[in-house]
């Protein structure tokens, strides 16, 4: 599982060192691609293949499926770990998500993000915000325990 926050660096071919706890998830490669947010994701490719299942079975034919498609697929690169545990990531991707040399990974269980501190700083002020956090999560419903 992908858990926590670490500050990396991409060096000037843009490789990205993978946390050490990471890479026993990336055996078999990874695939990166454009994140929700102005972040990148990176994917186990088993984790990859289930994901593009599911969205698989939805309909061509809605709107929302294919931006879905296009986000996931068009920004879609399979990636290897090297000797020295770092991956490429094609500079398409890293202007896409405004990487420059410093980076934050954050672990999100089934797959990790790559940030720029800018953009993690912000997303860090949105989850310092107890008000808006009662109203966002409640809907969840989620036990704890």
């Amino acid at each position: 599982m992908f858990m926590g926050q670490y500050e990396h660096t991409i060096d000037p071919k843009g490789r990205l060192m993978i946390p050490v706890k990471f890479r026993e998830y990336l055996n078999d490669g990874a695939v990166v691609t454009k994140g929700f947010e102005q972040n990148l994701m990176v994917l186990s490719t088993s984790a990859f293949d289930s994901t593009t299942k599911r969205i698989e079975e939805l309909s061509v034919t809605q709107h929302a499926a294919r931006l879905l498609q296009r986000q996931i697929f068009g920004f879609a690169q399979q990636v290897t770990l090297d000797k020295l545990g770092r991956i490429l990531i094609p500079s398409f991707l890293r202007d896409t998500a405004n990487l420059k040399d410093a980076v934050i990974v954050v672990g999100m269980s089934s797959f990790f993000e790559v940030w720029s501190p800018e953009q993690w700083k912000l997303q860090m002020n949105e989850l310092q915000n107890p008000e808006a956090d009662e109203q966002r999560y409640a809907a969840f419903n989620l036990p704890i325990g």
